[in-house]
């Protein structure tokens, strides 16, 4: 009897491509850490990326598309790395808008961690006696890359200010919209959280494309999905009439408009 084959596991490389694509930052740390929001009870394990001044949390270590984004831009301060009774290691990230605990595996992970934060975050690499050379090096490293990546960002908004940017310029980041769940978990979200808005973005049933979904008030609560498929460097919409777009922010714009603002991007309030 002939063996079913198993499911291909997409590469290492392949996996990294497509995050790069999707977020459109450099990546320059990455690992396991447990959150903690402030308003939370419980931690949560993801695999993260720091890209930029952005960490991207994951469900899991292949999986090409991140659960949740979090902009560190502005943080203030973080906390000393401190062990607890498991040897893990936690501190406290300081942002304008709330705190974000962190846990590491063990104290030189934690670190990393937070140095590597603090270097792309103050563009400076913290004065820790403890690093050693090569990861002072890596860390200067980092802050080139990222000093160099401002610097050509602002360049380039100086300069579209100037002229009106052709459309393959639009932000190749995930709308804040975008959430990695099932059709049923965002109707869900939907339902139970009707005022942080009625839509969400989420990954399609093949993990290649994506889907739009809406609950609309209208005599009573209505809900419908809609196909958003990735042809090239384009999206198109799956209506009686398709529309193409050039990013995955324009298909949210799309359904706003088309509605006069009835439809919201869903956003959980932190």
């Amino acid at each position: 009897r002939e063996q079913p084959k198993e499911t291909p596991q997409p590469a290492p490389r392949q996996i990294f491509q497509e995050r790069q694509r999707i977020t459109g930052l450099p990546l320059y740390f990455q690992g396991y850490l447990s959150v903690r929001h402030s308003r939370c009870k419980e931690f949560r394990v993801y695999w993260t990326e720091l890209r930029g001044t952005m960490l991207f949390f994951y469900d899991d270590k292949k999986a090409p598309m991140y659960s949740q984004k979090l902009d560190i831009s502005a943080l203030t301060s973080a906390t000393n790395v401190y062990p607890d009774e498991n040897g893990s290691a936690h501190f406290i990230l300081m942002l304008s808008n709330g705190e974000l605990e962190l846990k590491a595996n063990d104290s030189e992970s934690g670190k990393e961690w937070k140095c590597f934060i603090l270097t792309v975050t103050k563009l400076s690499v913290p004065p820790d006696e403890s690093l050693l050379p090569g990861q002072l090096t890596r860390m200067h490293e980092v802050l080139e890359k990222e000093k160099k990546r401002r610097i050509t960002r602002n360049d380039c908004s100086s300069t579209s200010l100037n002229r009106k940017s052709p459309p393959s310029s639009t932000l190749t980041t995930m709308p804040v919209c975008f959430y990695a769940v099932s059709r049923q978990e965002a109707t869900e979200m939907l339902e139970k959280n009707p005022s942080c808005g009625n839509l969400i973005l989420r990954p399609g049933r093949d993990s290649k494309n994506y889907a739009i979904t809406i609950r609309h008030e209208l005599d009573a609560p209505h809900l419908k999905h809609y196909k958003v498929m990735s042809k090239g460097m384009s999206y198109v919409i799956e209506l009686e009439r398709q529309v193409t777009l050039p990013s995955l922010q324009d298909v949210v714009n799309y359904f706003v408009t088309q509605t006069g603002g009835k439809l919201k991007p869903f956003v959980i309030r932190t």
